[in-house]
């Protein structure tokens, strides 16, 4: 009997994703249904298959996701987490299994007793990070476990990168996520627990506040705390554990220039900015500092005066790489100052032709065995192809396409709304993963 799974979001980050479930279908009796506002780069490739169809399809139009949602056995959003709750809750209303690489919202965890009671999945943060992270980390903390060691520490960090053959900036980086989830990543409050005392970081200090983390062969990052390390002890069963943080890897300098944007407020979303007709980059920062005084500085000097950093720096040097201080005009009215921003580096963090991007992953556990303390660092690091099969599409989409087909296999019980910490989940996945090179190296 055919299974038919819907999968909503064709972007970048779907590449892989889309190939493994082309590849698996004809094997599995699947027939798929790719759907999304724009869908036209994928008519070549699905148009010789029998068992595959790109579709236009919006969301926000309940009856055309109503029936789409009732043709499928298994649906998988790659969409913006925004949309999640209309499809989970679709979904729900017909009794379909969801799969998605999203954070667990409120509104999507209010959905578990309905979803258990309609014996469907609801699985969430099964990507990257959050994904793989959870079911590696669980795989280790397994193992540990079963020595007979106690947690002391755990701490956890995940980048999305550009390779080093296509690191050409003075960032070191470059888009490889959605560019509008960079902008606004860290707002709110990061909150952890370090040697038992509980720790909180305000989105105005979250990128002072690093830590060095080395990554054998491919040198030294820094990382910064993600909002909520807290919630995770009861899911990883670590509810005693005195320390434990999850963050964010970037290339060591690019945290401190990051700050800057932080500071001024360009990376605020909640409110549009004035008169844009002619804003430019210059004019953009310039709405950012105090009103020009008599003295002949120029911008960069105002800049550097106005937030105690050296005017021939790293920091300004990175600035003016983006040419924030030049005229260039910026064609984006009724802007946030986060769009703008985004809109800013959009065009100077791009992947270009031929660029590989590299996704950098590393958990560190400290334990006590026998009355001796242990250490052991798992590490990950997997490069992309090219500018389209990125290194991040592969280990977002692999670990759902491989949950997916486990589903219609039947070989997973699971039920309700949950991640993928449970060991019928993460060990087959896992295991697959390594036919694609995504192998984790203990030390």
């Amino acid at each position: 009997m055919t299974k038919k799974i819907l999968l909503l979001g064709a972007g970048r980050s779907a590449a892989a994703l889309i190939n493994y479930l082309l590849e698996n279908a004809p094997a599995e009796g699947w027939a798929i249904t790719i759907g999304d506002v724009q869908v036209e780069h994928l008519q070549t490739t699905v148009a010789p298959l029998p068992f595959a169809r790109a579709m236009v399809l919006e969301v926000q139009q309940p009856e055309q996701l109503a029936v789409e949602v009732g043709k499928a056995d298994v649906v998988i959003s790659l969409l913006p987490a925004a949309f999640h709750e209309v499809v989970a809750k679709e979904c729900l209303r017909q009794g379909k299994h969801l799969l998605t690489a999203s954070y667990v919202s409120p509104e999507i965890q209010s959905l578990h007793e309905e979803a258990l009671q309609k014996n469907m999945l609801i699985l969430m943060e099964s990507g990257l990070d959050p994904g793989l992270d959870h079911m590696s980390a669980m795989a280790a903390l397994q193992q540990i476990r079963q020595k007979g060691g106690r947690l002391l520490s755990f701490k956890s960090f995940t980048g999305g990168l550009v390779a080093p053959e296509s690191d050409n900036n003075p960032w070191h980086y470059k888009f490889t996520w959605n560019p509008r989830n960079v902008v606004l990543a860290g707002q709110g409050t990061a909150r952890y627990i370090q040697n038992g005392e509980y720790k909180y970081i305000p989105y105005h200090q979250l990128f002072r506040r690093t830590e060095r983390v080395e990554v054998a062969g491919y040198g030294t990052f820094e990382g910064y705390a993600n909002r909520d390390s807290l919630s995770y002890r009861k899911l990883y069963n670590l509810q005693d554990i005195p320390t434990m943080l999850r963050g964010t890897l970037r290339r060591e300098g690019y945290c401190a220039a990051w700050h800057v944007f932080v500071q001024l407020g360009m990376t605020d979303d909640s409110y549009q900015l004035d008169n844009t007709t002619n804003l430019t980059n210059r004019s953009f920062l310039e709405s950012f500092l105090p009103p020009a005084a008599a003295t002949g500085a120029g911008l960069p000097q105002r800049l550097s005066w106005y937030l105690g950093i050296p005017e021939d720096g790293e920091i300004m040097q990175k600035l003016a790489w983006l040419e924030l201080f030049e005229d260039k005009p910026i064609a984006l009215p009724n802007a946030t100052p986060a769009q703008v921003l985004e809109q800013l580096l959009k065009e100077k963090w791009r992947l270009a032709p031929g660029d590989k991007d590299m996704i950098v992953l590393q958990h560190q556990f400290v334990y006590e065995m026998a009355g001796e303390q242990h250490e052991l660092t798992s590490s990950l690091v997997v490069t992309g192809e090219d500018e389209v099969q990125t290194a991040m599409a592969k280990t977002v989409g692999l670990p759902i396409g491989i949950v997916a087909k486990l589903l219609l296999q039947g070989k997973i019980t699971k039920r309700g709304v949950a991640i993928p910490v449970d060991q019928e989940l993460y060990e087959p996945v896992l295991a697959e993963l390594k036919q694609y090179g995504i192998n984790f190296t203990e030390i």
